[in-house]
């Protein structure tokens, strides 16, 4: 039985449904809802303007709120709840470096879509990274 389950989440549609699918096929499991800030990209934007911060925390919490309201919207229209937990750096690392906390790690297909070709290949590469190199099992849902 499966009692703890992370849902790494952007603002994408599919890790919208990756988190609708963890609710509804694992009625009795924990969830935990994972979003990173400070992705890495061409230029460091990103990340850079986090180090500029004077609480590195509160304005990673902040930036990954957005995506926290959307995920406890699709829980609550499940009568379910969720546990939240905020990443810094790169997705793929983060979502493995926590690994082995979970029973399982229920993943989108492919991440949010900015526009930018840099963005675009980094996370779009989170799942097939995450399925080849997790400890625990991994669903990517569509």
């Amino acid at each position: 039985m499966l009692s703890r389950i992370l849902v790494p989440m952007d603002d994408s549609d599919q890790a919208g449904h990756a988190l609708a699918y963890a609710l509804e096929n694992f009625p009795d499991a924990d969830v935990s809802v994972l979003h990173v800030v400070g992705v890495p990209s061409m230029m460091m934007g990103d990340a850079v303007s986090l180090t500029l911060e004077d609480d590195l925390d509160e304005a990673a919490a902040g930036r990954a709120e957005p995506v926290f309201e959307r995920a406890r919207e699709i829980a609550a229209e499940r009568d379910r709840a969720i546990d939240t937990v905020v990443g810094v750096g790169h997705p793929a690392r983060n979502i493995l470096d926590r690994a082995e906390e979970y029973d399982t790690i229920v993943v989108g297909s492919h991440g949010a879509d900015r526009g930018r070709a840099s963005r675009r290949f980094l996370v779009g590469n989170v799942a097939e990274t995450v399925s080849k190199r997790s400890p625990v099992p991994v669903t990517i849902v569509r």
